[in-house]
C-alpha cells in the first residue's frame, strides 16, 4: 500500500513551493504543469521532448533545483515526477532514488513489465495531493484524455483495480465512472476529441484503440518553437473546465539538442544497466516494453 505521508516524507520537496520545473513536450506534461502552478505555486521553466531541451535563463540559473515532470532523469540533481519503468533486473542508477516514480515505489521491474503503473502522472498526482475529481464530465475527460488513461482503463482493468487497491484511499470511482461504455465512446468520438482537434491540440494516433467503437486515441505533442497557440489553447481548457491557472510561460533562451537512441534489453543486459549508461552517458531513459529500452544522450549539458 501507498501512503501519501509516507511519500511526502520520502520525497519532502514535494511540498515545496515556487519550484522551478521542467515538462514533457505533450498534453501530458501541459496538464500537470497547469496542476502544479495552480496548487502549489510551481514555475515552468522549460520543455524536454526526450530529443531537445528548451530552458529560459531562471532555469539554467536554476539547473541544480529543477524538478523534471512526467519525465525520469539520470543525473543526481534532476528530481523527477514520472511513470515510466527504469528497474532493469534489480540495477537502477543513483541519480533515479530522487525520482517520485509510482513503479520506483513499488519496485516494478523490467520481469512484471505488465504491473507497471498504468495511469498517467497527472493522475498520480491528483491521489498523491488527494485533489477531488471534478463534476463536469468535460473536465474529467480533460483529466482521463491525459496518457489516454480512459483506455488504459478500458484495456487493462484488472491492473488499474489492482494500482487502485495498492492506493491510500481516493475517489477513483467517480473518476472511472461510466467509461467502459458505448455511450462515454461516442461522446469521446462527437464532443470530446472535436473539443481538442478545434484547439488544434491533437498531433496524431497512438496504439490504442476503445473496447466499443473502437475509437483510435489521438495524442497531443507540440514544439516550443512554433506550438505556444496551442499550449495557450489547452490552458484556457483547462482554465474554463478545472479551473487551474495555468503556469507564466519561459522566455526560452537556450535549446540543446540530444539524440533519442533505442535498444534491445538483452544487450543492455550483457553489460549492465549502470556501466551502460555510463559508457553511453545516458541523460534520461525508460524500458518501454519487455524488450525495448529507449534512451537520450548529449553531447554536452553545461
Amino acid at each position: 500500500m501507498l501512503i501519501r505521508k509516507n511519500i511526502f516524507k520520502k520525497f519532502k520537496w514535494l511540498k515545496s513551493k515556487d519550484l522551478p520545473f521542467i515538462i514533457s513536450a505533450d498534453y501530458d506534461g501541459l496538464i500537470c504543469s497547469a496542476f502544479l502552478s495552480h496548487y502549489l505555486g510551481w514555475k515552468l521553466v522549460g520543455y524536454y521532448n526526450m530529443q531537445k531541451i528548451w530552458i529560459s535563463k531562471e532555469g539554467i540559473a536554476q539547473k541544480n533545483n529543477l524538478i523534471w515532470v512526467d519525465l525520469n532523469i539520470v543525473p543526481k540533481a534532476g528530481r523527477a515526477i514520472g511513470g515510466h519503468i527504469t528497474i532493469l533486473e534489480d540495477e537502477m542508477p543513483q541519480g533515479l532514488k530522487t525520482s517520485c516514480n509510482p513503479n520506483l515505489l513499488k519496485k516494478i521491474t523490467n520481469n512484471n513489465f505488465n504491473d507497471k503503473y498504468p495511469l498517467s502522472t497527472l493522475s498520480f498526482l491528483m491521489w498523491l495531493y488527494n485533489v477531488e475529481i471534478p463534476k463536469n464530465d468535460i473536465g474529467k475527460f480533460l483529466i482521463l484524455h491525459s496518457d489516454a488513461t480512459w483506455l488504459k482503463y478500458q484495456k487493462y482493468k484488472k491492473n488499474v483495480n489492482n494500482w487502485v487497491d495498492s492506493l491510500e484511499t481516493y475517489n477513483w470511482d467517480l473518476l472511472f465512472q461510466d467509461i467502459d461504455s458505448v455511450l462515454f465512446e461516442k461522446k469521446i468520438d462527437q464532443s470530446y476529441y472535436p473539443l481538442l482537434i478545434n484547439s488544434d491540440a491533437i498531433s496524431g494516433f497512438s496504439k490504442l484503440s476503445s473496447k466499443h467503437l473502437k475509437i483510435k486515441s489521438r495524442e497531443s505533442k507540440f514544439n516550443p518553437d512554433w506550438d505556444i497557440d496551442i499550449v495557450l489553447n489547452l490552458y484556457d481548457l483547462f482554465g474554463k473546465y478545472l479551473s487551474w491557472d495555468p503556469p507564466k510561460l519561459p522566455n526560452i533562451s537556450s535549446k540543446i539538442n540530444g539524440e533519442k537512441k533505442e535498444i534491445s534489453i538483452k544487450k543492455v543486459k550483457r553489460i549492465g544497466l549502470k556501466n551502460f549508461i555510463k559508457k553511453n552517458k545516458v541523460f534520461s531513459y525508460a524500458i518501454t516494453s519487455p524488450s525495448i529500452f529507449k534512451y537520450t544522450v548529449f553531447d554536452k549539458i553545461k
